[in-house]
């Protein structure tokens, strides 16, 4: 029947629907009409009407010590769903209140892995990921060295991403080409210093993340999630920082 299939769609059980339908066609009735009529075992029927009373389409009055039920007006289907849309929204709010301190139970567990990015648009994503959870003013850092053959597109890439990052206080180490970059120039948010001795290439420490990008012959990215990683990463930055501390600096 059609309309067994329908009540099935609003939550109800397969036994709940057969047993709500019975009652609609029996009107008041005692138990045995109810299991002929639904073809529900005679082991289920008190609790799967319990559970029709609780939901407020069903109903029962007892004459001389028997129970009969009976079907609640189709209404009530209307109002148990504005109820159950009530208690779901509730629900909602009850899990966005907690999911903080689920991601924070989740981020205290020590993990490692690691995602590979294609292109920049893969890469602005590795970017959102990264800067998710960074506060206003907490320290990220990189190293940079600049090239002409791939100068234009990360300029115009990292000039891209400016509203994810410049609230992170950002430290860099590049190399001297980078001081003429217009980028660099006007990307007043972040402190540079520029180097004239080897540094590793094109590597982001952000949080537990490391970041390292190629930008030829492809532009690939990948994405290490590792405390221990991004820890000593951001060590040997500081190291080199204060090496570097003579060096010419801009902003």
């Amino acid at each position: 029947m059609e309309e067994y299939y329908d009540l099935l769609k609003i939550g109800l059980t397969e036994g709940e629907t057969k047993v709500y339908l019975a009652l609609s066609k029996l009107g008041s009735s005692t138990v045995g009409p109810i299991v002929k009529e639904s073809k529900v075992a005679y082991s289920n029927i008190y609790d799967i009407l319990n559970r029709l009373i609780e939901k407020g389409i069903v109903s029962f009055i007892i004459k001389q010590k028997t129970k009969y039920f009976q079907a609640a007006s189709p209404s009530n289907l209307v109002e148990y769903l504005n109820k159950k849309e009530k208690e779901l929204q509730e629900e909602k709010q009850a899990l966005k209140e907690i999911i903080p301190d689920l991601e924070k139970l989740q981020e205290s567990k020590e993990s490692q892995e690691a995602e590979v990015f294609l292109g920049v648009k893969g890469l602005r994503t590795a970017y959102e990921k990264m800067y998710k959870n960074v506060k206003k003013g907490e320290e990220s850092f990189f190293f940079y060295i600049h090239k002409p053959e791939y100068a234009k597109e990360s300029n115009l890439f990292y000039k891209g991403v400016q509203d994810l990052v410049k609230h992170s206080k950002i430290k860099g180490l590049c190399n001297k080409e980078y001081k003429h970059s217009w980028f660099a120039q006007q990307a007043k948010y972040m402190k540079l210093k520029f180097v004239n001795f080897p540094i590793p290439a094109n590597i982001d420490i952000v949080k537990n993340y490391v970041f390292i990008v190629s930008w030829k012959p492809s532009t690939v990215g990948i994405l290490i999630h590792s405390q221990s990683i991004a820890d000593t990463m951001r060590n040997y930055f500081y190291e080199v920082w204060d090496i570097a501390r003579k060096s010419d600096t801009v902003n």
